[in-house]
């Protein structure tokens, strides 16, 4: 089997039989789909159970909300192939997605993670994602969001795919580990990604592998909520401390305070602080319960840090540029 295919869902009536749709669509069918439900309450899980009678379906029905990263974890220890892929449920793929997403891949053995061109489905000429990046603030960003499609026609290495349309190599998964199941939601994405890049392999943008993406359908969060504020809170502080040595902390340790203020100052006046301010505590909790798992620093790794450093640092271009003049004069 060339391809597992891993779509998660909760709650997902309006579009999850779409999406499914789409995936049996491709021109690539050498794969095997698997839906995990987490406790969906509304038509989706039947829609789910109806497409068990095909060959190489798997419905996981979870029962309640585990989250997404255990919820892909669970699709990921079932696959049995060379690749998987990550598909959100209000995700909807062109007929030659899969075979692109594959055929990057194959270029270079040391590619970990190939990112789909994510497309806003209702605003089919502006990106939704072309990949995600650090800065050296601690911020985690979408590349692309909210800009004309056309701007990103260039295959490249990126500093992370995102979960939502991604393939990923199972020999390297089986390697560094999967989803951290401490970030329940947001930013687990980011964190296996930069987990790869820390042991030297590569993240990859694909733009002909093409999407379209509803976002937040199921967490209601286009931008911000009490949920994803909480997730937020959490995961960001998580995020650096757990993919970058002590040294590599001790040195950025004022940009990231400066990071973390400016985060602060930002969801509470959104009015979603002690939402945010929760899923701090519960970082906090899980740093002095001792569970999260970092990768032990190793003398052969140091290149990888070093460009890891000189990245985030670059990052803060794209960054600024964003916020202070494409935000500020409503540029596409």
């Amino acid at each position: 089997m060339k391809a597992t295919i891993v779509i998660p869902n909760i709650n997902g009536k309006g579009w999850l039989k779409d999406s499914i749709e789409s995936i049996y669509a491709q021109t690539e069918q050498d794969f095997s789909l698997i839906v995990v439900d987490n406790g969906s309450t509304d038509e989706s899980l039947e829609q789910a159970r109806s497409y068990c009678s095909r060959p190489n379906f798997t419905l996981i029905e979870n029962g309640y909300n585990t989250g997404f990263s255990h919820a892909v974890n669970q699709g990921i220890a079932l696959a049995d192939s060379e690749y998987v892929v990550l598909f959100n449920n209000d995700a909807f793929a062109e007929p030659q997605w899969l075979a692109e997403l594959i055929r990057t891949a194959e270029q270079d053995p040391k590619i970990f993670a190939v990112q789909s061109l994510m497309i806003r489905h209702y605003e089919r000429d502006l990106a939704d994602d072309a990949g995600d990046y650090v800065t050296w603030m601690g911020f985690a960003c979408k590349r692309g969001d909210g800009r004309k499609v056309d701007r990103y026609t260039r295959s490249k290495r990126i500093f992370s795919a995102c979960g939502g349309a991604s393939l990923y190599r199972k020999s390297i998964l089986d390697e560094i580990g999967g989803f951290d199941e401490n970030f329940f939601a947001y930013f687990e994405d980011v964190d296996l990604s930069w987990r790869a890049n820390n042991a030297g392999y590569k993240n990859w943008f694909c733009p002909t592998a093409r999407c379209y993406h509803i976002c937040g359908a199921s967490t209601g969060a286009v931008r911000y909520n009490a949920f994803k504020s909480l997730q937020s809170g959490r995961n960001s502080l998580l995020l650096p401390i757990k993919n970058q040595p002590a040294l590599m902390l001790l040195f950025n340790s004022l940009p990231l305070l400066a990071g973390y203020l400016l985060k602060y100052y930002k969801f509470h006046k959104q009015g979603f602080g002690s939402a945010w301010d929760q899923g701090m505590q519960e970082a906090f909790a899980i740093l002095r319960e001792g569970r999260l798992g970092k990768r032990r620093f190793r003398w052969q790794d140091l290149p990888y840090y070093l460009h890891m450093e000189l990245w985030m640092i670059w990052n803060m271009v794209p960054y600024l540029w964003y916020r202070l003049v494409v935000v500020r004069f409503h540029l596409k």
